[in-house]
């Protein structure tokens, strides 16, 4: 496990889990854990074995007593992880399509002072995401949707919609993330509020992996996440013109941290 004496910060990484029994133990394997300090593993009350599966793996299995969604789900994790004293939180989908092996990129850019979120893109190129195994229809409906979620938010990210993520504990300490949805639009609606607060986020690129246990939504599912997530940024705009105001913006601003620091 990774060292929190040296001054870099304890690390721990959260796990999301519903209906993971096949992939679990795989994507545990891969992450470093010469620096994650803890692995938390969420499991939704899934129909299979998942949580027979984390009791033999060394994680922290928290196992909720009814399904709360995706977004719940994140919710406990967060919580969580900041109760056992996280600097650096990395949510880690548990049906091993991202590439644990690029936290520590993503966390030593947040210990740089560089970023606050750094975000896995799975789409460095065109013909790496579809020889990855990423459906056409996906690859382009994701295009389309992080092209005008970063033409309205100011951002540049390869990707909005990445299943690996990593936030600094001033982010989730400030963002009200208990107010966001319990469904897939929760990702969308944090991005959002991190670019309201001010939060620098980038990506690192992770390899594609697509197979038959990867989890996936629906077409139906895929379209009401994407009139979601533009709905929440109406709200922002809304929020921001004086128009419509959403206790979502309205928490404390964060006093930025100094950049540069060595570690």
């Amino acid at each position: 496990m990774g060292d929190s004496g040296t001054g870099s910060g304890k690390t721990i990484v959260v796990m999301p889990a519903y209906n993971a029994a096949n992939t679990l133990k795989r994507i545990y394997d891969d992450i470093p854990h010469d620096i994650v300090d803890e692995v938390i593993v969420v499991d939704d009350r899934s129909s299979d074995n998942t949580a027979e599966i984390a009791r033999t793996l060394p994680v922290t299995l928290i196992v909720h007593e009814k399904n709360t969604g995706y977004g719940g789900n994140q919710k406990t994790c967060y919580r969580e992880a900041l109760e056992r004293g996280a600097d650096y939180v990395v949510m880690l989908h548990a049906d091993y399509q991202y590439d644990a092996r690029m936290i520590p990129a993503a966390v030593h850019l947040m210990q740089l002072g560089i970023l606050d979120v750094v975000l896995g893109n799975r789409i460095r190129t065109r013909r790496e995401a579809l020889e990855g195994g990423m459906p056409w229809v996906k690859y382009f409906a994701n295009r389309g949707l992080t092209f005008v979620e970063n033409m309205m938010s100011g951002q540049n990210l390869g990707e909005w919609h990445s299943g690996f993520r990593a936030y600094s504990r001033q982010v989730l300490e400030t963002v009200p993330f208990h107010l966001n949805s319990d469904n897939f639009v929760f990702d969308s609606q944090f991005l959002v509020e991190c670019v309201h607060y001010g939060f620098r986020i980038g990506d690192v690129p992770v390899p594609v992996r697509y197979f038959d246990e990867a989890s996936s939504i629906s077409f139906s599912s895929s379209t009401r996440y994407a009139l979601t997530t533009l709905t929440t940024f109406g709200e922002w705009y809304l929020h921001k013109l004086g128009l419509r105001r959403s206790a979502r913006f309205e928490a404390e601003m964060p006093v930025r941290q100094p950049t540069g620091t060595s570690v």
